[in-house]
């Protein structure tokens, strides 16, 4: 994600706008803190399809994720979900969120 301080965004704002366009996000730092993110929309404030491809394809390009190659096999959502009589799934969530800061 690029990142744009106040004065260089007002100065390039439509380098930035056409960045936006073409499906990346721009943080807006002042002084070097973050204050807000410049991110496509489509009609109406919802996101476009298209708009949606590119920023994930954006995204994939950096090696942040990768793509699936295909949807979910047919019943997936409706199998049921292995015991967890432990509950390690909730534990490590737990543990992770104490270690954020």
């Amino acid at each position: 994600m690029e990142s744009a301080g106040i004065a260089e965004l007002k100065a390039k704002l439509s380098e930035y706008l056409l960045r936006v366009k073409a499906g990346e996000e721009v943080l807006v730092t002042d002084r070097g803190r973050p204050i807000a993110r410049l991110v496509p929309v489509g009609v109406g404030g919802e996101p476009d399809d298209e708009l949606e491809k590119a920023r994930l394809g954006a995204l994939e390009r950096e090696g942040l994720i990768r793509l699936g190659s295909g949807g979910l096999p047919e019943g997936f959502l409706d199998k049921e979900r292995p015991a967890d009589p432990e509950s390690l799934l909730r534990k490590a969530a737990l543990e992770e969120r104490e270690e954020s800061p």
